[in-house]
């Protein structure tokens, strides 16, 4: 079925929407891929908090043109499927990732976080991204040491006295 020019629009001003506020964008070639492994994989992409989207080339390169992703022009050949990560910048990448060990038709073949265009190759380190609360916990951990390394040399000065005062008077 064709797409009339009103419908065309409203794909590309979706698009270019989610493409704002996304924050990277992993393109894949989906070709094999059962209409069930589909479903199946979108139905996980909600629960990821992945946007995807099956559009053609020339709609996604219209879409893409004035957003941080419009390096990605140059890769999109073929039946694609676009995964926007809009809560972690490794989301869409990890979906596909952990995907792709089950279905072999789905193959990465770009990935952009917003600073240039990135190879499949560099996939599991883009899937290794913590998520917004890792990042949080991580960042807090790294603050919370150095008072716990200090806490526990002031703790250990009084410890200290009570365990010779306790050797005393285990001598005596």
């Amino acid at each position: 079925m064709a797409l009339g020019l009103a419908a065309k629009k409203e794909i590309v001003a979706e698009v270019s929407d989610v493409a704002s506020r996304a924050l990277s964008v992993a393109v894949a070639e989906y070709r094999g891929m059962e209409v069930a492994d589909l479903t199946q994989l979108r139905v996980k992409a909600r629960e990821q908090g992945v946007y995807l989207k099956v559009i053609r080339n020339t709609l996604a390169k219209r879409a893409l043109s004035d957003s941080k992703f419009a390096d990605l022009d140059g890769v999109l050949t073929g039946p694609l499927i676009y995964g926007f990560s809009l809560d972690a910048p490794g989301g869409a990448a990890r979906l596909f990732k952990d995907y792709s060990k089950d279905s072999k038709n789905l193959k990465v073949t770009a990935l952009s976080i917003g600073s240039g265009l990135l190879g499949p190759d560099k996939l599991d380190a883009v899937a290794s991204l913590p998520t917004r609360d890792e990042a949080l916990a991580k960042l807090l951990a790294t603050f919370k040491a150095p008072v716990g390394k200090f806490v526990q040399t002031i703790n250990e000065v009084p410890s200290k006295f009570v365990r010779v005062l306790a050797a005393v008077k285990d001598t005596k």
